[in-house]
C-alpha cells in the first residue's frame, strides 16, 4: 500500500481506488505530487515543476524566495519565503519566527500507533509512512504520518513536533494537514449554522484570495464544522471530484483554502492559531490531532460513503458499535425542571407498556437545581425530587423492563454552588476581570488534574450506586475568559488544547471502567458533533432543534459525513418547542429513524390517536435498524436545493435490500406523481417494491413513481427487497 522509490525519492501511497503521492526536490524539500485515481507506479516528480523558473535553491540561490514562495509544499512552513499558508509557526529562544523545514529521513511500517491523549482511527490492515522533517538551525523535528487501510479510501495524517535542541521553543501554529494542487476552478463545500441549525451544506465557488471555515469557542461548534471539501463545478451526489478533509478533534480549528497568485489551491486543517502557543521545553514533543482525507472521483456520494464505513469500522469503538440501540424516552421537553419520582414512573410506565426501552433523566435531578441557574459541580442527588434516592427510581424503572439513563453537564460550574463556594479559582477566569456567564454557567478548568479528579469522582460514584446503563453529556456554553492560576504565564496559550485533551482524558476513563455503558455526547446539541467525540461515544445528539422540517436539513449535513448510526434523532411534541411548527406523527417518526431514533416528549399526554402510533414506530426502526446501522448510504433529493421534498437511500452492503426515506415538505397542485432514480442496487438482479418486480437497471436508471401525495409534511418508507439474482 505504501512504497518508497529511491532512484526518483517519490513516496506512493495507494487505497483501494486512489494515490497520493509526494517526492522530494533538491534531496531536501518534500513537496506533493498528486492525489486522485489510483496509478501504476510511474515518476511524475516533473509535477513539481522543479524544471521550470525558478529552479531549485541549489542551483539558482539568487531566486530562493520565488522558490519557497510557489513550491507545492507537503507541510508548509512560515517566515521564509513561503508566504502562502503556513502550517507551522514556531518562536524560538530570540523571539523570531522562522523556519526552513528539509527531508531527515523517513520509515514505512505495518499497522498504526496511537495518538497519545488523542482520538484517532484505529484498526488492523493498515501500514503508516513516517517522514522526519528537520530545522537545525532552531533545533525542531517534525514528523509527518501518512496512514492507510486495506478496507478504505480514507488517508489519515498527523503531525508531531519534537524540541532538538538545547533551549525551549514556543510553538504558535501546529496544523494537521495539507494539501496542494493545481485550482481547476474548485467550488468549495463546508458545513455551517447556528444553535438548531446545525450543519447546513453550502457551497460556493473561490475566485481568489482565501475562504475560512473556523472555531474558536473552545468547541467544534455549531456555527462551523471542522470540515472541508474542494469540489469540482460538475460535482454532484453521484459525479466529479471531491477532495475533503475532515479533523478528528473536538475543540477550536482552523479549515481554510487558499488560491495562489499562480493558480494553485492549498487547503489546511488543524487546531486553530489564535491563542494558541505551546511550549515545547529541549527533549518535549506535541503531538497535533489527526486529520482524515478523502478524494473521490465519483462524487460527494463515495466521499459519504467512505467516510461512513471509516469511522464505522475504525473509529466507534463502543461495545454498541454493531448492536442495536435502546429505544429511549427523554423527560426534558416532556417536563423540564418540574419532575419527581412519582412523574418519572409514569412515564415509564406508558412507555414500557408501548414497547420503549430506557427511560432517561435529564437535566435537574442534582443539588437544589430548580432551573439553570444553580448547582452545576454539586453532582448530589435531591432527594426532596427523588425521594428514596437515585437507586429507588432506577429499580422501579428497571422492574418495568426498562433500562434507566441519566445527564450530566460535568466541564461546568454554577457561581449558586457548593463547590464554587469552596473552589471559585476552579472556573476558567481573567485576573481582575469578572467571567462572562452563559446560561449562567462558569467552565471548570480542566488543565488542574485535581478538577478533573473531582469531576470523574463524581460522575463514577452516581454510576456505582445504582444501576445507569446511558449517559447523556453536555456542554451548554463555548469558552470563554480562557486563564488560569495553575499554569504559568508562557503557559496560558495552552489551556484551550489542554481543556480538550482532559475531556478526552475523562471520558476514555469513564468508558474504561464502564465498558458497557452507551455514552451519547451533545453539546447545546450539536455543538461539539465531531470525529473526536465519535471515539469515545458511537452516538451524539445531532440538534436541539427536533422540528421534523428543520432536521431534514440538519440530518442531510451530518448525512454528509457521517453513518447514520451515530445521529441522535427522536421524535418530539408539537407545537415543536423551537420552531413552533405542527407535523404529523407519522412523519415526525420517519424522519427520527434517521438515526437512533427516541422519544422527547410527555407520553402521558399525547393523543390516544399518537399513543397507538408508537409501537407501529418503534417496530420500524427495528425493521431498518440493520440498514441504518451497515448500509451503503444515498442522497437521491434535497429538501435544501428544491424546497419541496427530500428522499434518500440505505442500500444493504449485498445490495439485497434497501430502504427509501422521502419526505414531501410542501403539496404542490397539478403534480401527478414523482420519479425516484434509487442508487446503489445490482443492474442485473430483480427487486419488489409494492408487490410490483422491477430490475435494479429499472430502479436506477428509469426511476420509480411515487404517486401524489396530498398536504404538506408527508412521509412515507419505501421499500425494496431482491426476489432473484438475474434477470429471468
Amino acid at each position: 500500500m505504501i512504497s518508497y522509490h529511491h532512484e526518483t525519492k517519490i513516496f506512493k501511497l495507494d487505497t483501494q481506488t486512489t494515490t497520493y503521492m509526494m517526492g522530494i526536490a533538491d534531496n531536501k524539500y518534500l513537496g506533493h505530487i498528486y492525489y486522485g485515481k489510483k496509478l501504476e507506479y510511474q515518476d511524475l516528480s516533473y509535477m513539481l515543476r522543479t524544471q521550470e523558473h525558478p529552479f531549485v535553491p541549489s542551483k539558482l540561490s539568487r531566486e530562493k524566495l520565488s522558490f519557497l514562495d510557489s513550491f507545492p509544499m507537503e507541510y508548509p512552513f512560515s517566515g521564509t519565503g513561503d508566504f502562502r499558508e503556513s502550517c507551522i509557526d514556531i518562536r524560538d529562544k530570540n523571539g523570531q519566527s522562522g523556519l526552513e523545514l528539509l527531508y531527515a529521513g523517513h520509515r514505512i511500517y505495518d499497522g498504526k500507533d496511537k495518538l497519545q491523549g488523542l482520538p484517532a482511527v484505529w484498526g488492523e490492515g493498515c501500514q503508516t509512512l513516517e517522514i522526519a522533517l528537520e530545522d537545525v538551525c532552531v533545533g525542531v523535528r517534525v514528523l509527518l504520518s501518512y496512514s492507510v487501510f486495506e478496507d478504505s479510501d480514507a488517508l489519515m495524517r498527523s503531525v508531531k513536533v519534537e524540541n532538538i535542541g538545547t533551549d525551549a521553543v514556543y510553538l504558535e501554529r501546529a496544523l494537521s494537514a495539507c494539501l496542494e494542487m493545481d485550482d481547476e476552478d474548485f467550488e468549495i463545500i463546508s458545513l455551517s449554522g447556528a444553535w438548531a441549525r446545525e450543519r447546513h451544506i453550502k457551497r460556493q465557488p473561490l475566485l481568489s484570495g482565501s475562504f475560512v471555515t473556523e472555531s474558536v469557542r473552545g468547541e467544534s461548534s455549531h456555527q462551523d464544522h471542522p470540515f472541508l471539501a474542494a469540489v469540482s463545478q460538475n460535482c454532484t451526489q453521484t459525479c466529479g471530484d471531491v477532495y475533503a478533509m475532515h479533523f478528528v478533534y473536538s475543540g477550536n480549528f482552523l479549515a481554510k483554502a487558499q488560491r495562489t497568485q499562480f493558480g494553485s489551491l492549498r487547503m489546511a486543517l488543524g487546531i486553530h492559531p489564535d491563542r494558541f502557543c505551546w511550549k515545547l521545553r529541549a527533549g518535549e514533543t506535541f503531538q497535533a490531532p489527526e486529520a482524515v482525507l478523502v478524494y473521490s472521483d465519483a462524487g460527494l456520494g463515495k466521499m459519504s460513503r467512505t467516510l461512513h464505513d471509516l469511522y464505522r469500522n475504525h473509529l466507534i469503538r463502543s461495545s454498541y458499535k454493531d448492536k442495536e440501540r435502546p429505544v429511549l424516552i427523554n423527560n426534558w421537553e416532556a417536563t423540564y425542571f418540574d419532575f419527581h419520582t412519582e412523574k418519572l414512573i409514569e412515564i415509564a410506565k406508558q412507555s414500557a407498556a408501548l414497547g420503549i426501552e430506557m427511560l432517561v433523566m435529564d437535566d435537574g435531578w442534582f443539588g437544589h437545581r430548580e432551573n439553570d441557574d444553580s448547582s452545576l459541580g454539586d453532582w448530589i442527588v435531591n432527594e426532596e425530587k427523588l425521594p428514596g434516592g437515585l437507586k429507588y427510581l432506577v429499580d422501579e424503572v428497571n422492574k418495568l423492563g426498562m433500562k434507566f439513563g441519566i445527564w450530566f453537564e460535568p466541564e461546568m460550574i454554577s457561581p449558586d454552588s457548593k463547590l464554587y463556594e469552596k473552589h471559585p479559582d476552579w472556573a476558567f477566569h481573567l485576573k481582575g476581570r469578572m467571567p462572562s456567564r452563559a446560561r449562567d454557567q462558569l467552565v471548570l478548568d480542566l488543565s488542574r488534574p485535581e478538577v478533573v479528579d473531582y469531576i470523574y469522582d463524581s460522575i463514577s460514584n452516581i454510576l456505582h450506586s445504582a444501576n445507569i446503563e446511558y449517559v447523556k453529556w453536555d456542554m451548554n456554553r463555548a469558552l470563554a475568559d480562557i486563564g488560569s492560576d495553575a499554569l504559568a504565564p508562557d503557559r496560558q496559550g495552552e489551556l484551550s488544547h489542554r481543556y480538550m485533551l482532559a475531556v478526552y482524558e475523562l471520558q476514555e476513563r469513564l468508558i474504561t471502567e464502564f465498558p458497557d455503558l452507551l455514552l451519547e455526547n451533545c453539546s447545546s446539541g450539536g455543538a461539539r458533533f465531531d470525529p473526536g467525540m465519535l471515539y469515545y461515544s458511537p452516538q451524539i445528539w445531532c440538534s436541539d432543534d427536533t422540528d421534523a422540517i428543520e432536521r431534514l436539513m440538519i440530518q442531510e449535513g451530518t448525512q454528509l459525513l457521517y453513518p447514520m448510526s451515530a445521529i441522535g434523532a427522536h421524535v418530539s411534541d408539537c407545537p415543536n418547542h423551537t420552531v413552533g411548527r405542527v407535523t404529523p406523527f407519522e412523519t415526525r417518526g420517519i424522519t427520527a429513524l434517521a438515526g437512533t431514533f427516541g422519544y422527547e416528549l410527555d407520553i402521558t399526554k399525547i393523543s390516544e390517536q399518537e399513543r397507538n402510533m408508537v409501537p407501529g414506530q418503534i417496530a420500524a426502526y427495528k425493521k431498518y435498524a440493520p440498514l441504518i446501522r451497515e448500509g451503503n448510504y444515498y442522497r437521491i433529493a434535497s429538501y435544501r436545493e428544491n424546497h419541496k421534498y427530500d428522499c434518500y437511500e440505505i442500500v444493504s452492503k449485498d445490495r439485497s435490500q434497501a430502504a427509501v426515506f422521502f419526505v414531501q415538505v410542501m403539496h404542490e397542485p397539478s403534480v401527478k406523481s414523482r420519479k425516484i432514480k434509487l442508487q446503489g442496487l445490482s443492474e442485473h438482479a430483480v427487486y419488489e417494491v409494492d408487490g410490483r418486480q422491477y430490475t435494479g437497471a429499472a430502479l436506477m436508471y428509469a426511476g420509480l413513481l411515487r404517486e401524489r401525495m396530498y398536504g404538506d409534511f408527508q412521509a412515507e418508507v419505501i421499500e425494496v427487497h431482491q426476489v432473484s439474482d438475474r434477470t429471468e
